[in-house]
This record gives C-alpha cells, structure tokens and sequence, in this order.
C-alpha cells in the first residue's frame, strides 16, 4: 500500500527554523509518508493533490517541540501529592512509589503522561532510563505514535534516593541489552541510549563502559547532571577536578553525550563541555520549583555563547508538576533577562531555537527532525490563532515564546501521521484513562503507606 499524503494549506504563518530561518507567510507543507516533501507558499503548492487536506488559515505551523529529560512513567500516579519543601525526602518517596508499580500501572502512566505530552506540542522525549516495564509500556509508545528516548537507568553505588543497586557487571549488561532490543523499534521512532543515573551514583568502570556502548552501538548516552555543592567538593577532594573535567579525564565528555539539567557547574566547566562537543539539556521549570538558583548561577546564556548545543526538557510530572516544552521555553526567554539585568539575554528566537531544532541537535536528531525542511521527519504542530491569548499576532515567534501555550494546540503530526486533532488525541479515550490512573494512584499510596494530606482541609 502506498504512503499516505497530507497537505497542511493556507498556514497564516509558517516558522520553519530552516537555515535562513523563514517565516513563510501563507504558506503550505506537503508530506508524504513519514517526511516532508514539499515547503512553500500556498500559491505555489495549489495544485498539488493529497490524500488529506488540513486547512491551516489562521494556524501557525511549527516543528514539533522536543523534551530532552521527562521522566514519564510513574509521576502522574501520584502527581501533586508533595509539598513545596519535601526535600532530599523527595527522590527517595518518588522510587519507593515506583518501585511497587506493576508493568500495567506503568503502561497507564506513561500513556496518561504521552497524551499530555503530545496535546501540548512535544513530539519527541526522552525517558531517561526510569521505566521498568519497557515491553509494557511499548504499547503506549506505539498506541500513541510518540518519538521516544527510552534507557534502562543503573547504579553501581550506594545512593539515598531508593534506586537498585547492580553489581558492575549486570548493570553493563543491563544497558546493553536495552540498546540492542529497543533500539530502532516502532519506524524507527525508538531510540535506545545507555543510561547511568549519574557520576555520583557510577564508577568509573561503569561511566566509561556506558560511554563505550554508545560508541559501539552508534547511539547516545545522557547522565543527570545535576551538581550540588558537597559532590562538586567530593570531586575536587577525590580526583583534584570539578566534575565536568572528571568527566574528560575519563574520555567519556563526547558529543555522544547528552548531560542533563547542567547545574553547578562554572565557566570552566562551560569551556570543557564546549570544547568536547557534549550537549546539555536544561529544564528551569524543575530547577526554579526545586530552588537551585538557577537564574543568578544557571550557565545558559554562557554555553550558548561557547557554542555548545543546548535542548530544553521539564523533568517529571511530580517534580516540576509539568511537562509542557514550551513553559520551558517562556522561562529560558525570561529568567536570564531579569537575573542578569539585561534584555538582550536568550531572545525569543533562541528559545523557541532550544525547544525545537537545539533539542533535536542536543539528542543527535538535529538531520532528522527539529526544522521544518524538505526531507526531514513529519512532525509538526499547528497551533490555532483564534484565541485571545494569540492576538494581536504580527511577529509568530514572539508570540509563540511570550503569551501562546498549549491549550491553542489544534493539531500535531508526529512521523507523517495526525496524532491530535481539533485538541483532541486520537490514540486514547483521555477522560476514561484519567480516572483508571487515579484509581491506580490511590491504591499506590495506600500500598506503599505515603502520605503527604493538603496543608488546607479538605472537607
């Protein structure tokens, strides 16, 4: 059977992010099975016939958003259950709760979390390695139609914060063996990548064996890197570098590496990973919610300036409580701006450049999707205007960074094919999965004996 087509005619604007960065004016895109085949003005793509057409007058036509670090497969069991100020007590509840999850509770919380993800305008993620029930939670993955990162996250040393700890060897054999089932599943949709949680929680045998499967298996491998002050000073007296230097000192800072959150490290520790080619996810939803300082000590608007690739993501939906890219993206546009007291920090056109095609690039996608380009995967968002939020509309980028959000999500493609349509997903009855997967959170916290009750009565 031949590939399906699907013109996207009229669009009032296009923001492509191709190399010249055009914004095309009614404009139309043309995709034919699951890539773009044809970009233009909508006179000059008038007579071309496709299978189905999507009125795109008044919509403005995005790439899809990518989230580079969304734990996605046990949050929205318990969302919301935890206050403000839980602290280091947090992680430890958040692993203890997952930890007593079925495969079919992780099935149901990671398609809740995709449907959410997909309404908002992310069409691509990354689950970094938390998700046990990989076979269960494949059928989400291809239910939805979703672009997925997918690991299987290993320790090799003590931690506080309730995750297993494997001897060396299987922790190894664990990361391998997920490379070499998953990856490239589902048209290619899925990646598999090796996932140690982080330096603090690795050996060096195992960083470096990780860093070899990636090389091996020509994937990628990502790390939580999120540095506090009593690791930054364990490096210092335990190896006489920062931690992004002991990185180097072990060969695995590599362009195959994706490091996540990026916080606490300085200015040379933005020079080394700019000068390796190693990529960051930042997520200030998470950061600004956990209290990390990030605006005054975040490094942003430096490793932009060095050069290095840098993607967005939220974290989890129980620890920023979101998963929406573009809040990311509003608070890339505005934190740096008033912390450092200048305007010209992190323009617009660089945010919505670190929700899309910085993202791709920060997961080795960037040939793939993250632009609107001839060639590339199908994966766009159509984002309706007709909303008060969306006008006046003069300058599409501004508003898409500064007041849009998405609620005006109309209609997202992901690999050539409709996903979300009129705001509505089509993989899913949303209102019958929510209530299973509040049922499922309530027998959870009862099973596991949390419980964090409302500061305010609840009569």
């Amino acid at each position: 059977m031949p590939d399906s087509s699907i013109k996207i005619q009229g669009a009032r604007f296009l923001v492509t992010i191709d190399p010249q960065r055009r914004i095309i004016q009614d404009g139309s895109v043309l995709i034919e099975g699951q890539r773009i085949t044809a970009i233009g003005k909508a006179n000059e793509l008038a007579d071309v016939p496709a299978d189905q057409v999507i009125d795109a007058s008044e919509m403005v036509v995005t790439p899809g958003f990518v989230n580079g670090h969304m734990h996605i497969s046990y949050a929205h069991a318990t969302r919301g259950v935890f206050p403000d100020d839980l602290g280091p007590a947090y992680l430890s509840n958040v692993f203890a709760l997952q930890g007593a999850m079925t495969d079919e509770e992780e099935y149901l919380t990671s398609l809740l979390a995709i449907t959410e993800l997909l309404k908002y305008g992310t069409t691509c993620f990354v689950d970094p390695g938390s998700t046990k029930g990989l076979d269960a939670c494949m059928q989400a993955y291809d239910e939805s139609g979703c672009r997925i990162v997918i690991g299987w996250q290993v320790t090799d040393r003590p931690n506080p914060i309730n995750l297993p700890v494997y001897e060396t060897a299987k922790a190894i054999r664990l990361m391998e063996q997920t490379i070499g089932q998953y990856d490239h599943l589902l048209d290619d949709r899925v990646r598999a990548w090796a996932m140690p949680f982080s330096p603090s929680f690795s050996s060096e045998e195992l960083l470096r064996a990780a860093s070899s499967l990636s090389d091996r298996y020509e994937t990628r491998m990502t790390l939580h890197f999120n540095n506090g002050s009593s690791y930054v000073q364990d490096c210092l007296k335990s190896y006489g570098t920062r931690p992004t230097q002991y990185l180097e000192s072990l060969g695995i800072l590599t362009p195959n590496l994706t490091l996540a959150h990026g916080l606490g490290i300085d200015k040379s520790e933005v020079e080394c990973i700019a000068r390796n080619g190693s990529t960051v996810v930042m997520c200030p939803t998470a950061a600004i919610k956990g209290g990390n300082g990030v605006a005054h000590e975040g490094m942003l608007p430096e490793l932009l300036d060095a050069g290095a690739t840098v993607g967005l993501g939220t974290d989890a939906g129980n620890n920023s409580n979101l998963l929406e890219t573009m809040r990311s993206m509003y608070l890339a546009a505005v934190l740096y701006k008033d912390a450092r007291r200048d305007v010209g920090m992190i323009p617009a056109e660089t945010a919505l450049e670190l929700a899309t095609l910085g993202g791709a690039q920060a997961l080795g996608l960037g040939d793939e999707i993250g632009s609107l380009e001839v060639g590339k995967k199908a994966d766009l968002v159509l984002f309706d205007t007709r909303r008060a939020e969306w006008r006046t509309l003069f300058n599409p980028v501004n508003n898409l960074v500064y007041n849009a959000d998405g609620r005006s999500v109309h209609t997202v493609i992901v690999d050539g094919r409709v996903r979300v349509e009129n705001h509505k997903p089509l993989f899913v009855d949303e209102w019958g999965l929510v209530q299973e997967v509040q049922e499922l959170g309530e027998s959870l916290l009862e099973r596991v004996g949390v419980s964090y009750p409302s500061r305010w009565p609840i009569v």
